[in-house]
Parts: structure tokens; sequence; C-alpha cells
């Protein structure tokens, strides 16, 4: 699924070419390479004649072919999350870093027009809550806390600025056609020196897509729709209850809606960041010290829901 789509976006964009498509299954392989005015292999055994790798791959495949890839000086983009545990995370980082070679981890929402458009504005941000629900999907093979926790637990830190001194979390495996041993429902509490609270709700036993993110301020509150990407501020005015026979509850808000004048595909902006770290005109050390933050605040997620269970 996510092959499909960042080879539609390298093929696209400006400054980069599709070169080859590496997937065992011939039919989707060769699909693909027909469709982007590509080349299809089943497996490859040199690097030599690539600038840049884009791994794609389910989960459990993450670590070898990136490993290979930094083996042969290739800077190389990973899907989130970059590995299935901590400890290979750190070994890929390790890896990266040992070979002087970019990597970068495909935490898509960073490339939100909508959040990054609200990182422009927030100042003293008190509650962070991300709802991120889902209707059940076969094809994953891992559980909601990797698959989507991650990106509001990557937003989490990137707001507070910091890591948490809390993490809490409880999960759920509740549908029969779910892999054994991958939750379903994941609820997260983070906890952070600045007071901040974030409360993130990942679910893919829901009827409908949800992707919704509210940052609370003493003075107003910032909504952001993940999924059409805009951007919503609500100023509190007054409120009171309706006298008489009309009784109710009456409540006066400013509303604000910002122009968002980035309007791109976040899988587009973040290729633009990956070629301007293939290319040398972005800090790879500053890049690779990103990715690490959020995977270990997962690792705290599934040792606490270990812990609650």
């Amino acid at each position: 699924m996510m092959g499909s789509l960042h080879a539609r976006v390298l093929a696209q964009h400006q400054d980069t070419e599709l070169v080859t498509i590496v997937d065992p299954d011939r039919a989707r392989g060769e699909a693909a390479a027909e469709l982007w005015d590509s080349t299809w292999v089943a497996d490859i055994d040199s690097f030599d004649s690539f600038d840049a790798v884009v791994v794609a791959t389910p989960t459990q495949f993450h670590v070898p072919w990136a490993l290979r890839s930094l083996a042969s000086g290739r800077p190389t983009l990973v899907e989130k999350p970059l590995a299935p545990t901590l400890a290979e995370t750190v070994e890929l980082l390790d890896a990266a870093e040992a070979a002087d070679v970019p990597i970068m981890c495909g935490l898509l929402e960073r490339y939100n027009p909508a959040v990054k458009a609200m990182f422009e504005i927030i100042e003293a941000p008190l509650h962070l809550s991300v709802v991120r629900h889902s209707p059940h999907t076969p094809r994953i093979s891992t559980g909601v806390a990797s698959d989507l926790s991650i990106h509001d637990i990557d937003l989490a830190v990137r707001v507070a600025g910091m890591a948490p001194v809390g993490v809490s979390a409880q999960i759920s495996a509740c549908h029969p056609d779910s892999p054994v041993g991958s939750e379903d429902i994941a609820e997260v509490s983070l906890r952070f020196e600045s007071g901040l609270l974030a409360s993130l709700s990942a679910s893919r036993v829901s009827q409908r897509k949800i992707r919704t993110l509210q940052v609370a301020e003493l003075s107003r509150l910032i909504e952001v729709d993940l999924l059409r990407r805009d951007l919503t501020v609500y100023h509190h005015v007054g409120a009171d209850f309706l006298p008489g026979r009309d009784t109710g509850y009456r409540q006066q808000t400013v509303i604000d809606i910002p122009v968002i004048s980035d309007s791109r595909e976040p899988l587009a902006s973040q290729l633009d960041r990956f070629v301007g770290l293939v290319r040398g005109e972005l800090d790879k050390d500053e890049e690779r010290a990103s990715i690490l933050p959020p995977h270990t605040v997962l690792d705290q997620v599934m040792k606490s829901a270990a812990v609650g269970s």
C-alpha cells in the first residue's frame, strides 16, 4: 500500500527518478513499474546504480533492507515505525551514524500542511488530544500502537519539545481477524514536565475514519482535521443557560480559520526533505536524532500496556 504511494510520488517529483521497484510479488511489481514507467525486479544484489533507497515493506522487513542500503552508503527513507523493536531501531540509527549516511523515517504527519500551520501558531499548549480511528483492515500485520499511535506520539513530543515524564497506556485486542498478539485499540496518556498532558486514542475497530487533533491553550482551542488538512481556532466568549420556555444552553465562540499557504501533499513534502538530505543540503545528524524519541516513547507505551494488562 505505502510502496505504491511512494512509487507515485517518486515518479512524479521534479527532482527524482523512480529507477527500480523491488517486490517479490511479480504481478504487483510489474503493474506498478508499468504504471510509473519504471523497472521491476523480484530482488536485488547491488545498490550501485541508485542514489537513494525507500524501504516501504511491511515492518518486519525494514531492518534487513535498511541495513543493506546503509551498508552500501545509500541515503535511506524507511516507513514508520523504523523497526519492530526499540533495540532494532537503535541498531539502524547506529548503522546510519557509523556509515555517515542520512536516514529518515516516514513520520508523515510532520509534513501535513495543517500540522505545520499549527506549529506556527501554538504558544502555550496545556492539553493535546488526538483521535486516530479507522475501520479494520486485514493488510496491517502489526498493532495500532506502532501503526497509528506513533504518529501522535511524535506530534506530542514535538509540541512539548521534550520527552514525557509520565507514560501510561491501555490496549485491547478484540478483532477476530487481527493477528494474534496485535492490539486493535490503544489509549495512551503522556505527561510532560511543562504541564502538558497528551491523550492519544487509536483504534481499528471504528466504522469510519477519523483523524482529529486538538491543542488547548488558556485562551483558545486549535483544532486540526488531519484528513482534510485544515485548521480552525476557537475563542470562547461566554455561555449561559437560556431562560424561560426555551431552556437550553447558549455558547458564544469566535472562530478563526487561518489560511494554509502550503497545501502540498504530505508525502511530496516529505520527499522534498529526503531529497535535501540526499543532496547534503540538510543536517543528517539532526534528522537522525529526531527519529529515536517517538520510538522510545512507543516502547514505553507498550511496556506500560503490558503491565496494565
